[in-house]
Parts: structure tokens; sequence; C-alpha cells
């Protein structure tokens, strides 16, 4: 059996299997969204997603939010960057195309300034140190900006699936919460109040500010600076028209997130941390009512031989080391094995000899040789034999502490295999309703399109098979 322990055993028959063909199959998904805690493999499910939906014959871009190179590697680009790319090497059917992307946060900023505002007014505000700051790393601009990138490419008609790689998030709440909270902050009332001196301007500006703000500003004078205040106070003039446009944007992306034509895939791996902000995820996307398929339990771990229970092999591996299986001391000269090499050994039974040659063929053949020995070449042929019996019989003790080695790192095996299965059966018995794909673990990282075929062969094979 390949699998830690089948379907029917590891608690995993309670809850229906995530079958990925027909979901990438059907025409009316639109958008698959990827999301989990940071390493559990969210970026190489979406490409391994994107490629196999390319070859089944969808339209395919992929939006990546991993820095990493390892990516465009596996997809034969040199890298990727804010302009989508088309992946060469796919083998689409019926016009099946990969094209990749990898996010880039304040570039995708630049774009909506420079779409929203005219020319001077965006050169006043791309300028503006305040908006260098919050374009390039302000909390929350990250993920704000990779759905703002999810909604001009759904309004484009090149592409007819998306794939998004979320971006790794130390709360479940940061993906979801980002493009309201941004939205809410450059369209809030701090913001506003901000804004209100330059809008009065002159002295009665002034006036307002030192009575109405001093102690605001005067605090946050001392901690970041009079610069700081008059660049934010220049920002929010400049970008005074597109502040609504904003929260439009915010809401309109958050009701294409909760489209039927979206699906939301939380990845996980069976440990005890991802699992748990894996459930995070999924009340989270229920309160919000957004559409989830289901979980990818990544890099689950298997066994060709999960009916050799760890307990089993543990105590094997001590009877081997203690010489209670195999007779270590036999075929060996003296003791035991002084019997196979005297001319005397003729005179005992065939039986006899064997037991005493232990379990190696090669000290029974000596024996054997050297018993049946009649004239003076056999007797010569038999001694040849015989000297070369210790040599053979000395690899035992070696390939029983192999053997040994090998049972115990099996019972280490079956023990991480025990655990992962708790771990999935702890989520289970919370989200029964929850549809499940578990995918094996790879020995090796990605490296190319065949890896990312692998992953997702195993992807959509829904659950680790069965010996």
């Amino acid at each position: 059996m390949t699998g830690s322990v089948n379907a029917a055993a590891n608690g995993l028959d309670s809850v229906p299997v995530l079958h990925l063909d027909p979901l990438i199959d059907d025409l009316g998904t639109r958008i698959i969204v990827c999301c989990g805690a940071g390493g559990v493999g969210k970026t190489t499910t979406a490409a391994a997603l994107g490629v196999r939906a390319a070859e089944r014959g969808r339209r395919v871009v992929v939006l990546t939010i991993d820095p990493a190179r390892r990516l465009a590697q596996s997809m034969g680009i040199d890298s990727l960057d804010n302009v989508p790319r088309k992946v060469e090497g796919i083998k689409g059917s019926d016009g099946g195309q990969l094209h990749a992307m990898m996010l880039d946060m304040k570039r995708t900023f630049d774009e909506i300034v420079e779409a929203h505002a005219d020319g001077e007014r965006a050169r006043a505000i791309l300028e503006n140190p305040f908006y260098q700051s919050l374009s390039a790393g302000f909390a929350g601009t990250q993920e704000y900006m990779a759905m703002e990138k999810l909604g001009q490419l759904r309004a484009r008609d090149e592409w007819d699936l998306i794939v998004v790689d979320t971006p790794p998030s130390r709360s479940a709440l940061d993906f979801l919460d980002a493009p309201k909270r941004l939205g809410s902050f450059l369209d809030g009332k701090f913001i506003r109040l901000l804004m209100a001196p330059a809008k009065m301007g002159g002295r009665a500006g002034m006036k307002f500010l030192n009575v109405g703000m001093s102690m605001m500003t005067g605090t946050l004078g001392k901690l970041l600076g009079g610069q700081f205040l008059k660049d934010v106070q220049t920002f929010v003039a400049a970008m005074d028209t597109m502040f609504g446009g904003f929260r439009t944007r915010a809401d309109a992306t958050y009701k294409l997130l909760q489209a039927p034509g979206t699906a939301f895939l939380v990845v996980a791996t069976p440990e005890r941390d991802a699992l748990r902000e894996a459930a995070y995820f999924v009340e989270r996307l229920a309160a919000e009512e957004m559409p989830l398929a289901g979980l990818v339990l990544n890099r689950v771990h298997g066994s060709g031989a999960a009916e050799l229970s760890a307990e089993r092999a543990r105590a094997a591996a001590e009877n081997l080391d203690e010489g209670r299986i195999v007779d270590q001391g036999a075929g060996k000269a003296g003791v035991r094995g002084s019997r196979a090499t005297a001319p005397e050994s003729s005179d005992t039974e065939p039986s006899d000899t064997a037991t005493a040659a232990g379990t190696t063929s090669t000290s029974t053949t000596t024996s054997t040789t050297v018993s049946t020995s009649t004239t003076p070449s056999n007797a010569a042929a038999g001694s040849s034999h015989a000297e070369a019996a210790p040599t053979a019989d000395a690899a035992a003790p070696d390939i029983q502490q192999l053997t040994a080695g090998l049972l115990r790192l099996h019972a280490e095996r079956m023990q991480v295999l025990a655990r992962e299965q708790r771990t999935r059966d702890r989520f289970t018995a919370l989200h029964p309703e929850v549809a499940v794909a578990e995918v094996a673990a790879l020995p090796g990282d990605v490296h190319d399109l065949s890896g990312l075929r692998a992953i997702g062969d195993r992807l959509t094979a829904g659950r680790m098979p069965s010996a």
C-alpha cells in the first residue's frame, strides 16, 4: 500500500473526495484561489493546476505572489514580472495556453494612479515620499494589490481561467481583510482630517490645524517629523479624487471573490499548525459566504509496507542486533564454523553441517565440498573453498546491520504516518463537510514542467492509492 493508511482506515472515508479535474474542466470556473499558511506548497499547487488546466484545453494565467525564481525556472521562463508571459512547452488541446506572472506590488499601485489621474496629478502622486512608502510596504498593500490585479485580469477576455497564489500571511484574516482595510484607510476619516487644513488653505487652515489637531500633530511630529505630515497632506490632496475609487474597487473585488465562478482551495500540510490555520480559513470563508472547493493536503507521507507496524519493526531490529533471528556465529572459523573446515567434517551428517553453516549458501556449499572430497585435487579445491568461506560470511553481520537500520527507518516512518493521520482526523472531525485531496510527498523539489505535471497527477488523484 502506498498511502499512509487507506482511506477506509484513516478517517478520510467520512469526508468527500476533492475531485479537481471536473473543477478545472468546468468552463464556469473562472477563478481558483489557492490560500493557506506560508510554506505549505500554495505556489507549486497553483502552478501545477495551471499546467494541467492548460493541457486540458483552458486558457490559463497563473498569478503568483512568490518572488522565488524556482517557479519561473520550472516553467522555462527566465523571470516573471507584472506582465503575463506565455509558458512554452504546454501540450494543450483545443487552444489550451498557459501564461504566468508575478505580482509587482508597487507597479500595480502605480498603474492604478496612472489610470485614474491626469498626467500632472499622477506625477505628483508617484513622486510623493509618503506614496512611495505606502506603495512599497504599507501593511495590507500586497494583499490589496493582488486582488486589484485579479480584478484587472478578470476584466480581460484573454484568459478563461485565473489561478491565484495568495500571499503568505501570518494571519488567515489578512488576505480577506486587506482590500477593505486599505480601502478604508485611504477613504477614512483620519486621511480626511489630515487633508482638511490643505483644503482650507492659508491662515484659516493653519488656525484649524493649531486648534483642532495640535495634540495629534504635535505627537506625530515628534515621532515622525513635520516633513512626514506635510508629505501625507500633499499626497492626500493629490489623491482626493481617487479615494472613492479605492473603496469601489475593493468592494467589487470582494464581490468577485464571492461569485459562483470563483473556487477557493485551502492548501495545507498534515501538520498541526498548518491545519489549524486551514481550519481558520475554512471557517472564515464560510462566514463570508465565499465558495470553498475543498482542502488540498500536501506532502502526505506513505509507505509500501504499512502492514508492518512500528512496534513490530523495532522488535525485529532489536532481534537482529541481539542475534536472536540469524545465527551470527555460524559458518565462521572457530566455535561452530570450525567443524565445516576440518577434514573430519565428512563424517557428520549433511543437516548438521548445514546448521553449522548458518543461513549463508556459501558456507553450505563449502561444507558439502569438503565432505565429498575423495581425491587430492578435490581436496585442494575444497581447501580453497574453505578459505573463501570466512570472507563471504563476514558480510553477514553487515547485512544484518543494514536490515536492522532499515527496520528502524520504517518504524520512524510509521510514526510519522500515525502522527499525520491523527492531525488529519482532528481536522476532518471538525469539518466533515470539506472535501479533501491528498498529495503524496515527492522525494525532491519541482524543477520543470514534468515535475509540475507529476504534482498535477497527484492533485487530481483525490486520495493516495491503496496497494
